[in-house]
């Protein structure tokens, strides 16, 4: 109850900054977030709708997609995530903090990947693009950051298209600075391997199994200064699920050791579970 009431409290306050970098530094200054989020400030555009509106339905069915590939606890928070934003886009006033173009670049930036880190350090996303990655990166083994920069290089053309080339370049610094910001807060590499060294290896192969659905390999192990018969569990995850396998870890053995090794890539079987 404590865990789910500490995420309940991330969430709102993610997705609190999230709108925050939008309505005080990002949209008066005309300049444009990553992923979905900017989609949905370029069809503001165009369109009747407010950012937040665009934000809601545009994630529907991410959402759905999210739900049957994903995992429900996983998309059900960042669904609720963007619910929040949305809803707090719709409250707050849009007030330009500063009239300065470059400083409200740099700072939507940083207010909105302190968000978004929150969210993903806890288990939960800002949906949109986060849910695509994710299932993308099961199910191809092709670089996810390869469709990142493609949706972000539309939106940085898109915006010195309907504005003007200015835009363009401070939409580009803004979603670079939030992904270097994101990456300071959480980790920029997609895929990660933990390897986990525990004297209780079936019961957290069974649970994580269970809750993870990712295929594990064992390897027998021995402790340097104890000599205790162990085993190491070795499992590649998305960042996605980094929240998800600590938990399970600190549930079935606390006393396990865990290393958590960035992969720059995967051949094999992960896109099949």
């Amino acid at each position: 109850m404590k865990r789910e009431l500490g995420k309940i409290i991330i969430l709102v306050i993610g997705s609190f900054l999230l709108a925050c970098a939008l309505n005080f530094f990002l949209i008066p200054a005309d300049v444009f977030a990553s992923g979905f989020t900017g989609v949905a400030q370029l069809l503001s555009l165009v369109l009747p709708m407010s950012t937040g509106v665009l934000l809601f339905l545009l994630n529907i069915p991410v959402a759905i997609l999210g739900w049957f590939k994903v995992g429900k606890s996983f998309t059900i928070y960042s669904f609720v995530s963007v619910m929040l934003t949305s809803l707090f886009l719709e409250i707050l006033p849009v007030y330009p903090l500063s009239n300065e173009i470059m400083l409200n670049a740099v700072f939507g930036g940083v207010v909105g990947a302190a968000g978004a880190g929150l969210l993903l350090k806890w288990g939960a996303s800002s949906g949109g693009l986060d849910i695509v990655a994710l299932v993308l990166a099961r199910y191809t083994d092709r670089s996810i950051g390869s469709f990142f920069f493609l949706l972000n290089s539309i939106i940085v053309i898109a915006a010195g298209l309907l504005l003007d080339p200015e835009k363009a370049l401070f939409t580009l610094i803004s979603i670079y600075v939030t992904s270097r910001f994101i990456d300071t807060i959480h980790t920029r590499y997609v895929k990660l391997t933990a390897m986990v060294v525990t004297e209780k290896a079936d019961l957290l192969n069974a649970a994580i199994h269970e809750r993870l659905t990712r295929g594990i390999t064992r390897i027998p192990a021995k402790g340097g200064y104890t000599f205790s018969e162990k085993e190491m569990l070795i499992i590649v995850i998305t960042r996605y699920e980094l929240y998800a396998l600590k938990n399970i870890i600190d549930e079935v053995d606390p006393d396990a050791f865990t290393n958590i090794v960035e992969t720059a890539s995967v051949f094999g079987l992960f896109r099949k579970d």
